[in-house]
């Protein structure tokens, strides 16, 4: 290729810059296993921090387990059987708090179809039952639905103090 100085033109010449030396097989290799450990040794403890996340402690100053007990009540219906559109609350009882929550998860095979939490105390704003229904829920479907009894800390964590399985029918 010719460039023009400014009086005449001139020919470039080859590059004079030595070319690059490629790293090796080996150490690209061993860069990538390297890189790919510590991937996985990311995610093994991201996962292992969050299985232990959800492990918060569930005891008392006096170093026993705060513990409670739920019972399914239904509020429609003819029988004590969950339904699929029906209302359903939890007697509860507890020493652990005075505020209690309960969530209500319900699934139909994998799909989860149901996701609630409310309030049984006294002074809750909204409604203290369930509505066994919603967009994602199939007719004519059993679910099985997991309710848990929690409450809040004074740091304001979520400590669980018992589950109970339960089926609604179709």
């Amino acid at each position: 290729m010719s460039y023009w100085n400014g009086s005449h033109w001139e020919r470039e010449g080859p590059a004079t810059e030595p070319p690059q030396a490629r790293p090796s097989r080996r150490r690209h290799v061993a860069e990538a296993i390297a890189e790919g450990s510590l991937i996985a040794l990311l995610t093994v403890g991201l996962i292992a921090g969050t299985a232990f996340a959800g492990k918060g402690g569930q005891s008392t100053k006096g170093g026993g387990k705060s513990t409670g007990t739920l019972s399914p009540v239904v509020l429609d219906g003819a029988d004590a059987v969950a339904n699929h559109g029906e209302r359903l609350t939890f007697d509860v009882t507890t020493s652990a708090t005075d505020r209690p929550f309960v969530s209500l998860w319900c699934w139909q095979g994998t799909n989860g179809v149901y996701n609630k939490s409310i309030g049984i105390f006294e002074s809750y704003l909204f409604d203290p039952w369930f509505t066994l229904d919603s967009t994602y829920w199939a007719d004519g479907a059993e679910a099985s639905c997991t309710a848990r009894l929690y409450y809040y800390d004074k740091r304001g964590n979520q400590k669980l103090l018992t589950t109970l399985d339960l089926m609604v029918a179709p």
